[in-house]
């Protein structure tokens, strides 16, 4: 079970997991780190993925990717990855499906709108939130609150794009959640996560680079055509259009895209051991420790990464058409809030209780945690029962 073989020495070892703030008999059948990835995915916030934006609103078409269809490639990357560097590969699967539970619906349209009318209530954050679902507002369990993972996997999760706390940033800046969360359960905010966590960071950024490109073309938001100056990426389009004359364009979109994510793959795995050779850790401690991350794209990837990214801002995240449905999702958002935050008494149970017994920083906090817990269906279909005079 516990695969000591085949995890490097520098892997996150599950035997010498730092354990649960609430303490827990171990499973004979389960490593931590399986243990994590079951209850992420058995929790209801996972499960809401399926209805929450990751580019397109849910209604937009079928076959766009979901924050749970994200979630489920990221974590497919991930494990690709931990394996071929011999890393354990349930806790970077357990990060990885865990990474975007925070987030609001309508994706980042949603989370800025939100944080916008929390701005005097110390704001919002879809990574502090992730955390809050983890330990706290997931109520499965009869003896703790939220699902009570691992350090490292809630490591991971708070960690997500590094360290925390780096020069010029106090504790006083980060999130309210993390900082009361860290009072009891040191996650030691100024050090580098795991390697796992590192992975499936990594991980984040090829897959929905890749699946932006799949989906931004099958939106019809720009052409094959637009692509193929991009490093990398028109090298494949072109490649793949050369290798098979006349392919259709969905095979072909496919076959590119493929391509380009297996290279990313292939480029992490080798800076990845070549950094880890010039460390030379003796274990997850030295990872930690290490003044930089040891999984990372090679300086040339990392340059095509943030072309590409550039290109996807320009062509896809403001088109038009996408910054009209973000305005009305916005929209949406900030209406929810303002009338729940002002009549808590039309908040359905146990939420109505929690806000009208709550301070007014308390209330806005859990009106924060309703809205940010709703679905795109969900949080239109709330939103035309509160403002319709006939629904």
């Amino acid at each position: 079970m516990w695969r000591h073989e085949a995890l490097a020495p520098y892997a996150t070892l599950p035997w010498q997991s730092k354990g649960r703030y609430h303490r827990e008999a171990e499973s004979p059948s389960r490593s931590p780190f399986q243990r994590d990835r079951d209850r992420i995915i058995h929790s209801t916030a996972f499960r809401r993925l399926k209805h929450k934006t990751q580019v397109f609103v849910f209604h937009e078409g079928d076959h766009y990717r979901t924050r749970l269809t994200h979630s489920l490639e990221v974590a497919q990357i991930t494990r690709t990855i931990c394996r071929v560097l011999r890393l354990d590969e349930d806790l970077g699967e357990a990060v990885a499906l865990a990474h975007d539970l925070g987030h609001t619906p309508f994706g980042h349209a949603g989370e800025e709108a939100l944080h916008g009318v929390m701005a005097p209530y110390a704001g919002f954050d879809h990574n502090a939130q992730t955390l809050r679902i983890l330990t706290k507002l997931e109520d499965r369990y009869a003896e703790f609150n939220g699902l009570n993972l691992t350090w490292e996997t809630l490591e991971g999760a708070v960690k997500h794009n590094g360290p925390l706390l780096r020069p010029g940033r106090a504790l006083t800046e980060l999130p309210a959640a993390i900082v009361d969360y860290c009072k009891d359960h040191d996650l030691e905010l100024d050090g580098h996560a795991g390697p796992e966590a590192q992975v499936a960071a990594l991980s984040d950024d090829i897959a929905y680079n890749n699946h932006d490109i799949d989906d931004g073309l099958r939106a019809g938001l720009f052409e094959v055509a637009d692509l193929l100056d991009l490093p990398l990426v028109g090298e494949m389009f072109s490649l793949v259009s050369t290798k098979y004359p006349g392919i259709d364009q969905t095979r072909l979109i496919h076959e590119a895209v493929r391509r380009v994510i297996n290279a990313m793959v292939e480029d992490v795995v080798a800076e990845t051991r070549r950094r880890l050779a010039e460390a030379a850790p003796k274990s997850v401690a030295d990872i930690r420790a290490h003044g930089r991350p040891v999984v990372a794209f090679s300086e040339a990837m990392a340059e095509t990464e943030k072309t590409v990214k550039r290109f996807l801002y320009t062509r896809m995240y403001e088109h038009w058409k996408l910054n009209r449905s973000h305005s009305k999702a916005r929209r949406v958002v900030v209406d929810l809030f303002e009338l729940l935050f002002a009549e808590p008494n039309c908040l359905p149970s146990p939420w109505r209780e929690k806000a009208e017994q709550a301070g007014t920083h308390a209330r806005a906090r859990v009106v924060a945690d309703y809205i940010a817990g709703m679905t795109d269906r969900f949080a239109l279909d709330e939103h035309r029962r509160l403002f319709d005079l006939y629904s």
